[in-house]
């Protein structure tokens, strides 16, 4: 069985000049009763106008991956990192046992999904990692941009977790990365597709658990970003956003 999981109007909350909608991956599997898809709890879908800061601020026991669409957003850390951020530069922060950092859209507005994943263990090294993509994202082809440590993935999570994205243009088709042992979780960053006679817009997610997609269809320019997550996987609850 296919669930849809849409995007919800009501999950959408604003601070100023940025506006997150917030999505709990795991109410796609209601059968689970849990609102995490294993160790994937929280995708944050945000826009952020041109001149927005998010000043200083803690994380710790979160995997987060910071995934900008559209835009530029500046990054500052307690590492000493001052680094912008856009398609074609994404980072994995891997918050550990304490990070600090801030964001800032200095020169123009954000689109940028923040994803938040439970670690497989608490009080890791806090980390950041930056991954350079000057071709930005591919057209027909899948991009590995992050995954499990030893897998040799651009950016390195700490958890059985891989992530993906695709560009597609109007009647593309394509199928969803597939690993075994690993549950789809395929979101709409932007456009239509059809997928297992449904039809899925900006903001809405598809799994069939341990049931893999078969052909997704583009209706439109579409960008879609992949997760592949071992549902059953063991990780801690320390999170302050992942392990909520």
């Amino acid at each position: 069985m296919f669930n849809v999981l849409r995007a919800e109007p009501k999950s959408t909350f604003e601070y100023g000049p940025f506006k997150i909608r917030r999505m709990r991956p795991g109410k796609i599997l209601p059968e689970r009763h849990d609102d995490a898809f294993g160790p994937l709890s929280v995708i944050d879908h945000a826009n952020l106008q041109m001149g927005t800061l998010v000043s200083m601020h803690q994380h710790v026991n979160d995997e987060i991956l910071s995934y900008v669409w559209q835009g530029s957003m500046v990054h500052e850390d307690s590492n000493g990192n001052r680094t912008p951020l856009s398609s074609k530069k994404l980072m994995m922060m891997n918050a550990g046992e304490s990070f600090w950092h801030e964001e800032s859209t200095p020169l123009v507005a954000t689109e940028m999904l923040q994803i938040f994943i439970r670690p497989r263990l608490a009080n890791l090294e806090g980390r950041t990692q930056f991954m350079n993509r000057p071709e930005g994202i591919k057209t027909n082809q899948w991009t590995l941009l992050a995954g499990p440590e030893g897998e040799d993935a651009p950016l390195e999570i700490r958890q059985a977790v891989y992530v993906y994205d695709i560009r597609l243009e109007h009647n593309d088709k394509t199928e969803a990365p597939q690993r075994e042992g690993f549950a789809q979780f395929l979101y709409v960053m932007d456009g239509e597709i059809e997928v297992e006679r449904n039809m899925l817009y900006k903001g809405d997610a598809i799994s069939g658990g341990n049931v893999n997609l078969s052909l997704i269809e583009s209706t439109g320019n579409t960008t879609l970003v992949c997760l592949l997550v071992d549902v059953d996987a063991a990780s801690v609850m320390d999170g302050l956003v992942s392990g909520q």
